[in-house]
């Protein structure tokens, strides 16, 4: 999205930690601009009493719900009933639900068929319909990963605590197919393409689940495909594109 869009952050404190905060609005900051930034749970509950000196750091606002019933999420309801209220005030392009609970599978779609771009982010116990009802999912553990003081690059397997969608054996097939499909006569495909139509099919694909910080990194590890940088024209940046290795004939 551009950076000009304008996000509505709703976060679930019944099913996030305050210390994955910092780095959710870090990585909101590149898909556009936070305009509402709320958080929803009972704030009598002792539970949530950490979360007081996060929420003024970070200029979050939060919402009271009391627990009226035993067994019932009440929270839920009230985040479900102010993100339609959002929606019909027209004043966002997209939102952010952060939470780990299916409950918000169905508002997830319906923020989609109001034609707004929703980002899902929860822990890996995240129900997989809620992540499929999203445009993007990421998942906190590879957030808190990425921002620990030792990480890096590297080159090794998907984070082990997350269950990705594409596993490793199978991602040469999902891209050399995705290549396939969008390449030009000479069979490449441009790294944006590739990319974006990834995310359109696995909500939760990201480079960084297998140890990536760049999607040309992870294809080149693969080491099935062939990359070209090439100059625009117009001398604005450069293209990057892929296609599957030439087999070369074997000497008679």
């Amino acid at each position: 999205m551009s950076a000009d869009h304008r996000f509505a952050v709703l976060i679930d404190a019944d099913n996030v930690s305050e210390k994955y905060i910092k780095f959710i609005l870090d990585e909101l900051a590149t898909e556009g601009t936070i305009t509402y930034k709320r958080i929803y749970g009972d704030w009598t509950k002792p539970s949530l009493g950490s979360w007081k000196g996060v929420l003024l750091d970070h200029s979050i606002t939060p919402i009271q719900q009391y627990s009226y019933t035993v067994g019932k999420n009440a929270t839920d309801s009230a985040m479900i009933i102010d993100a339609m209220d959002i929606l019909y005030t027209g004043n966002v392009e997209g939102f952010c639900i952060v939470s780990s609970d299916s409950d918000f599978t169905r508002l997830a779609s319906r923020l989609r068929e109001a034609g707004k771009y929703v980002i899902g982010m929860g822990e890996k116990k995240t129900p997989s319909p809620f992540v499929a009802a999203c445009n993007k999912f990421t998942y906190l553990e590879v957030l808190g990963r990425e921002n620990a003081p030792a990480a890096g690059e590297t080159s090794q397997a998907p984070v082990e605590e997350v269950q990705v969608r594409i596993p490793v054996k199978d991602l040469s097939k999902v891209i050399r197919n995705i290549v396939d499909e969008t390449s030009d006569d000479d069979g490449w495909a441009t790294v944006s393409d590739i990319g974006n139509i990834l995310i359109k099919r696995y909500p939760d694909f990201d480079v960084r689940n297998y140890g990536f910080k760049k999607l040309t990194r992870l294809i080149n590890s693969l080491n099935t495909f062939e990359i070209k940088t090439v100059g625009r024209q117009d001398g604005g940046g450069k293209t990057i594109y892929v296609r599957e290795k030439v087999q070369k004939k074997g000497k008679n």
